[in-house]
């Protein structure tokens, strides 16, 4: 009979814990931990040329390797034939780019997934995947991470008697801490849309930097709507679907999981939506601001023209003109040209021009 687990070791979203510091950790290597109620095994292996001599698990143990960096072929089908694997499946985790999937191969399940982290503000995807059987679980990074370091760490301390518990809830806690990790990189997406709100209006704001601030937004988004709405599939079918290693609580639990992918789209598709106004309002603003300084050009325009017209009158070399040796007709010119500097300035103020 499947045991129920322990509200502690399941995870809110608004508990999310950020990734391990990955700073020296080897690129390329495999993690192996075997665990059962009563034993506990934990090694590393780093390529060397040889394939490695994995522990082989006994009954009631679960196998968790855990592959970080590895793209040789040879060591991947060493690890992987004993257990059946197929080649396809080889084939996709040797892969760079696979939208999120689930595949169901009878005695174990292929699941694609993608992940997602801001580094130097630029945001940077990673495939993960993992291959879940009755009895052991395969996940598969192309470099450190530091997600699953969390959970490594649990079972070394047997936090909670997590070395009680089965593949398949091993497999949830893996889904889960994915799921998870895409609330810290929304979280920080958040903080770049409320930055970058801040400043909308700003006078000093380059034109350029805004925008292209906001255009790289609006690709982030599409990135992560483009992996979370059919991760959200995937999850879809393992909660509801007949998969024979999935039944009991993790199946509820994994429903809980949906709802998070649920959650994480509408807050997406949310700030997705301001930095699509965001976008209009800044053009509408520069637009805007564009209009009231060909409005004062404008104004100094108008100004200037009739008194060109005035000095372009009296700038001609005819000799007979009125007021052309009068003693104080200069001084008549200049005062009737600041008369019509203050009626225009009085006009364009009291219609709102200034």
């Amino acid at each position: 009979m499947q045991e129920t687990l322990s509200p502690d070791l399941i995870h809110n979203a608004d508990e999310t814990v950020p990734r391990s510091n990955i700073d020296g950790v080897p690129q390329h290597a495999v993690h192996q931990t075997v665990y059962s109620p009563d034993t506990f095994f934990q090694t590393d292996y780093f390529p060397d040329g040889h394939p490695p001599v994995f522990r082989q698990p006994q009954n009631g143990e679960t196998n968790w390797l855990h592959f970080v960096g590895i793209t040789d072929t040879a060591l991947l089908k060493n690890a992987l034939t004993p257990y059946g694997i197929h080649d396809l499946v080889l084939e996709d985790i040797l892969s760079r780019k696979q939208r999120p999937k689930i595949e169901d191969y009878g005695n174990y399940i292929f699941i694609a997934a993608r992940v997602y982290q801001y580094t130097s503000n630029k945001l940077q995807s990673d495939q993960v995947y993992l291959i879940i059987g009755t009895d052991f679980v395969f996940t598969f990074q192309q470099r450190p991470l530091g997600l699953f370091s969390p959970t490594r760490r649990q079972l070394h301390d047997n936090r909670h008697n997590i070395r009680s518990k089965d593949a398949a809830f091993l497999a949830y806690r893996f889904i889960d801490r994915m799921i998870d990790d895409y609330f810290l990189t929304l979280d920080k997406y958040d903080n770049f849309v409320e930055n970058i709100d801040k400043t909308l209006f700003s006078e000093t704001a380059e034109n350029k930097i805004i925008l292209s601030r906001i255009h790289r937004l609006k690709r982030d988004a599409v990135r992560l709507r483009r992996t979370l709405q059919p991760l959200r599939d995937v999850l879809y079918q393992l909660a509801h679907g007949e998969f024979a290693i999935f039944h009991g609580e993790p199946r509820l639990y994994l429903r809980d999981v949906y709802d998070h992918t649920m959650q994480l789209m509408e807050s997406l598709d949310a700030s997705r939506d301001m930095v699509l106004s965001m976008m209009d309002i800044y053009l509408s603003f520069q637009s805007n601001r564009l209009n009231r300084q060909m409005r004062v050009l404008t104004v100094i325009t108008i100004i200037f023209m009739p008194l060109t017209v005035i000095t372009g009158i009296y700038g001609m070399n005819f000799e007979y003109m009125p007021e052309l040796r009068w003693h104080y007709g200069y001084f008549m010119v200049l005062g009737l040209m600041i008369l019509i500097i203050i009626g225009l300035l009085v006009f364009f103020y009291r219609r709102k021009w200034l």
